[in-house]
């Protein structure tokens, strides 16, 4: 995922990976292109850390766009290679409709609880 973005682009720092325990993550902020490559980077190296199954809750994301679903897509790669199950939680709406138009969003919804 490209990190490249324009100069003064809204949100792009403040979007964050955060471990809340027992292998559940808080994902939060401003979740697009411009986040996505960096927040890739702190996501795997927080899953690997825990060594468990994950769970991602998404109910603190304030923006997404198609750079979102890329992450969760790719997030979900890596978690399938390494052998553990990962869901998410709080799906957007957005995400959802992206993944619908995509014909992915089966692969979002295993085992995870949309809103």
């Amino acid at each position: 995922m490209n990190e490249a973005r324009p100069a003064g682009a809204p949100g792009v720092d403040s979007a964050t990976v955060t471990d809340a325990g027992a292998g559940r993550f808080l994902l939060t902020g401003t979740v697009t292109m411009w986040t996505a490559g960096r927040l890739r980077g702190e996501g795997l190296r927080a899953f690997a850390a825990h060594g468990g199954n994950v769970e991602i809750d998404l109910s603190a994301v304030a923006r997404v766009d198609s750079g979102s679903l890329a992450l969760l897509i790719d997030w979900l790669a890596w978690a399938r290679a390494a052998g553990r199950a990962m869901k998410f939680t709080a799906l957007p709406a957005v995400i959802l409709a992206l993944a619908r138009l995509s014909d992915v969003e089966a692969l979002l919804l295993a085992g995870s609880a949309a809103h």
